[in-house]
């Protein structure tokens, strides 16, 4: 398959904030053994490439990166050592470059530690592709590699057991609703409009996804405890980060999970400067240990 010697990227901007976008052209580098050559088909959009352009991520980004970390893309050229992808293979690259089997010391994350992926082709090692499933299409196989992954580690699925708490409608959500449906696991949903939450519901059977809105029930960890009889739920997928934990809490089952997994309400470094960070970093566990049930 050819391939030309540049590529057109994006890369952002520097100087006033919120970044703009500017048009670059790269030239294709030569392959080692182990790298792999893909033309990108589709990206996808996280709620993160919003908050680098408008200088609010809280981790540091390399300055006129390319931005993006999702892709659905094609194999078009290979290394002379690479063995598990061929010329024409649907792939895309994983969200953390240096986390290969999760106990690295280092992360290295796709358009914010290292050039993300909004551009026509790029160049990858081997170990860090994997294959997509090839019956989707770019643009949604480009919804994978964040949305897809986090919600799945979120749930702490195949382990989960009950009911899900889904904060928000975006992509998160959306691919964790899909996933409780297919397992049987009791999803909730919450957003601000009941537009939205129709729209949620349509994705299942009659009663199998209870909703709530958040703006009609501020207080939404009472209704969730309604919803579950008293009980609670068993996992929080929380996207909205510091600002919803205390009520996640409340809507928690006993030996439930909150799973942090963005900062939709802003990260305000007043608002629990010591813990958030570092947990969000090191997608550590905090855990409360009790004495043993008979």
């Amino acid at each position: 398959m050819s391939y030309p010697k540049t590529y057109q990227a994006f890369r952002r901007s520097t100087g006033t904030i919120p970044t703009t976008l500017e048009l670059s052209t790269e030239e294709i580098p030569s392959l080692t053994p182990q790298d792999v050559l893909i033309r990108i088909h589709a990206i996808s959009l996280n709620y993160r490439d919003v908050f680098m352009m408008h200088g609010k991520y809280p981790m540091e980004i390399i300055e006129q990166g390319i931005p993006t970390s999702d892709c659905a893309a094609e194999v078009v050229a290979i290394g002379s050592a690479v063995h598990d992808f061929k010329i024409g293979d649907h792939v895309a690259p994983i969200f953390d470059l240096k986390n290969l089997d999760g106990t690295e010391d280092e992360t290295g994350a796709l358009g914010g530690d290292f050039d993300g992926v909004l551009r026509q082709f790029a160049v990858f090692d081997q170990n860090v592709l994997y294959h997509l499933p090839e019956h989707l299409s770019w643009e949604e196989a480009a919804c994978v590699t964040c949305a897809g992954v986090t919600a799945w580690n979120a749930l702490d699925m195949p382990r989960l057991k009950g009911t899900a708490l889904l904060q928000g409608t975006g992509g998160v959500s959306m691919f964790g609703l899909l996933i409780c449906l297919a397992a049987g696991i009791h999803p909730i949903i919450t957003s601000s409009s009941d537009r939205k939450l129709d729209l949620a519901k349509a994705n299942g059977a009659p009663g199998a996804i209870d909703t709530i809105n958040y703006k009609t029930h501020p207080q939404w960890a009472e209704e969730a405890l309604r919803i579950t009889n008293g009980r609670g739920v068993n996992v929080i997928v929380d996207n909205v980060g510091a600002t919803a934990i205390a009520q996640s809490l409340s809507a928690l089952a006993r030996r439930g999970t909150v799973s942090l997994v963005g900062f939709l309400g802003g990260f305000d470094m007043d608002t629990f400067p010591d813990t958030i960070l570092p947990t969000l970093k090191k997608g550590a566990t905090i855990r409360h240990v009790t004495i043993q049930e008979r």
